[in-house]
């Protein structure tokens, strides 16, 4: 992550005294709360529809969601650029392109 956004996003909640309550629990569920929020944009529409109707919603709810997850890899003290790295790496790996291209299969029926 960009140094400067990540020193902004701490002072930001370091002006507010709100890392007494960013504990890795709370921040996964505030994750997960936002994600559904997100996902709550496309309720009952088609995903084109949505995008067409909703994109600053879907902008600032994405934003939330990267936000609080920014915050949990803080908590938990893993850089998240490396995580991301490693954890495509593995997907390569069990998604190899000759078995996986052009479908959603899981890995474990590939």
């Amino acid at each position: 992550m960009n140094e400067e956004l990540r020193e902004q996003l701490l002072a930001f909640r370091e002006d507010r005294n709100w890392g007494q309550f960013h504990n890795p629990k709370d921040l996964a569920i505030s994750l997960s709360l936002e994600a559904s929020e997100l996902l709550e944009n496309f309720q009952w529409k088609t995903s084109e529809e949505t995008v067409a109707a909703k994109g600053q919603e879907l902008a600032d709810e994405l934003a939330d969601v990267l936000i609080y997850a920014f915050f949990l890899a803080e908590a938990l003290d893993l850089n998240m650029e490396e995580i991301i790295r490693n954890k495509m790496k593995k997907n390569a790996a069990k998604y190899p392109v000759d078995k996986s291209f052009g479908t959603m299969t899981k890995y474990t029926e590939l």
